[in-house]
């Protein structure tokens, strides 16, 4: 028969440094790198809108879109990653 032991560790301190970022592959054609920053873009978007409760693509218009944006410092997106974006939010159902 075992016993449980608790121990009294503290708790680890999360380290909330950015990622050391990778540089991208080269030779690549520029079409991949515009698409792949756009997929970024579209994502960090995502997830802002996320966060201020937009969880469905008919929340998301255009405008607001381009507002979160502005307020997370990203240059105003155009009308394709606006796209991305909702399908990066759409559920599914």
């Amino acid at each position: 028969m075992t016993a449980a032991v608790l121990t009294s560790h503290a708790p680890k301190q999360l380290s909330l440094q950015p990622l050391r970022k990778a540089p991208l592959p080269a030779g690549r054609p520029r079409v991949w790198y515009e698409s792949h920053n756009r997929r970024l873009k579209a994502m960090r978007l995502a997830i802002a809108l996320l966060d201020t409760g937009v969880y469905r693509p008919e929340q998301a218009p255009d405008r607001t879109i381009r507002t979160v944006a502005a307020l997370i410092g990203v240059r105003p997106p155009s009308e394709t990653t606006c796209r991305m974006v909702r399908a990066l939010i759409y559920d599914g159902r």
